[in-house]
């Protein structure tokens, strides 16, 4: 409830320096529209809005837990072997290097305007933060556990599975929280460079109609999305940490 009550009063206080903004400065609606003119688009657009917020949730989803599993299993896979680990980090380091937005016309290219190419958007840009994060915990395991194991006559693949794993597991959460932000703007760098629904799409629209409050509203429901999804991440990641604890 404490937390419910300091988020209300930080949405107040930005509604309110957002309206004081635009009544001081005199600024046009096409420039920035005030908070009530965006509330009003919202609600006389709410079923053009679901329509495009539903692809926009499902490829985030899609995209989140593809690229969890492919970042968990890298991440494993590079912890179970010394070789791959030398083979693979110039590689993974390398793809971080490229900007995202020189993949996205790629992608649309070779799989099209529609879902697929903006939930690769989004794995390609949640892969990196799961597997890195995963795989510190994997290499970083208690040395007293590891030594336990070996005591006790416990092959590698079991330490791995019954020792390294569980302890890694609160890595795996700090991952999991930078997906739950990064998945949207994967999903949404997809929609600006083609796509025919989503909220990335109805932005670009919205920008080039003038409908300036139409794409704050997008944007919103964009944030609050984000916003919701982060917090059940978070809620799990803990229940994730409190477990392995």
């Amino acid at each position: 409830m404490k937390r419910l009550l300091w988020a209300a009063a930080a949405t107040v206080l930005v509604l309110g320096l957002w309206q004081a903004l635009v009544s001081l400065a005199g600024l046009p609606p096409f420039i920035l529209p005030g908070p009530g003119r965006v509330a009003t688009a919202l609600w006389k657009n709410r079923v053009l809005i679901a329509d495009n917020a539903g692809v926009t949730i499902l490829e985030v989803l899609l995209g989140l837990v593809l690229g969890t599993l492919v970042g968990a299993a890298t991440a494993i896979g590079l912890a179970a072997s010394a070789s791959a680990r030398a083979l693979m980090r110039p590689i993974l380091v390398f793809s971080q290097a490229i900007p995202v937005f020189a993949l996205a016309p790629i992608l649309t290219l070779w799989l099209g305007y529609g879902i697929g190419s903006k939930v690769v958007m989004a794995v390609l840009i949640i892969f990196f933060p799961v597997a890195s994060s995963f795989l510190d915990g994997l290499l970083t395991t208690p040395q007293g556990y590891l030594d336990l194991a070996r005591c006790m006559g416990a092959r590698p693949g079991a330490t791995l599975w019954r020792i390294r794993v569980p302890a890694a597991l609160p890595s795996l959460a700090s991952g999991l929280r930078l997906a739950a932000v990064y998945a949207p703007i994967g999903a949404v760098i997809g929609e600006w460079v083609g796509a025919s629904r989503g909220l990335g799409y109805l932005m670009l629209l919205a920008n080039g109609r003038a409908k300036i409050d139409l794409m704050f509203a997008s944007l919103i429901v964009l944030a609050a999305f984000t916003i919701i999804l982060h917090a059940l991440i978070d809620f799990l990641a803990t229940r994730l940490q409190s477990d392995a604890n």
